[in-house]
């Protein structure tokens, strides 16, 4: 891979994983109700686990799911299924001075199987697959794709993780949560119409 390709990689990452996102929403909803070190295992889960996804479709498993309308339909219902469950839970979601018992922020294997039914994950990695990517060398410019986004995914998550952690003390006056919780489960709930609107191939 080139330099001036590394460059533009690069500057594709950071604009693709600092965007709103499923991610970012749900590890901005995590340190806010949470804190920043408990959200730490999502945090680590995205910042390997898509770089992992975009490994493996740029590694072969993308040819696979390009020609499967089955395989890509199915995607697009379990992962709206799963994004509105998301949604209904961050929007009903008790304040961070009133977690639950049962409630906990998502481990590191929930952070990484996350990956694959988030919609902007998949748009995300089977164009960046396709885009730096090459045939002649697909395992190594496949790795050198998924480190960028390594590194990339995790200060991405941390700072929006961090801003949610920041605003847990103004969090607890009034009804800022609840606006906050309503705000985050609405990107969320934006990104199932996306879902349904890009062509997952």
């Amino acid at each position: 891979m080139s330099p001036d390709t590394l460059l533009s990689l690069i500057s594709l990452a950071i604009g693709a994983a600092w965007t709103p996102g499923p991610n970012n929403v749900l590890v901005a909803n995590s340190g806010a109700r949470f804190g920043f070190r408990p959200t730490l295992p999502h945090i680590a889960g995205i910042g390997f686990g898509f770089p992992f996804m975009i490994f493996c479709l740029g590694a072969g498993l993308g040819q696979v799911f390009a020609q499967s309308a089955l395989l890509r339909e199915g995607l697009r219902i379990v992962g709206a299924i799963v994004l509105l469950w998301v949604a209904w839970n961050i929007a009903s979601a008790r304040g961070a001075a009133k977690v639950g018992a049962g409630e906990k922020p998502f481990t590191f294997l929930q952070g990484a199987a996350f990956q694959w039914i988030n919609p902007k994950a998949w748009v995300m990695a089977i164009g960046i697959s396709a885009q730096f990517v090459t045939p002649d060398s697909p395992f190594v410019t496949a790795l050198i794709v998924a480190v960028v986004f390594v590194i990339v995914g995790f200060g991405s998550a941390s700072t929006w993780a961090f801003f949610g952690a920041a605003l847990q003390n103004w969090l607890r006056v009034g009804n800022r949560l609840r606006v906050f919780n309503l705000s985050m489960a609405l990107l969320i709930v934006a990104s199932v119409f996306f879902l349904f609107t890009e062509n997952l191939t």
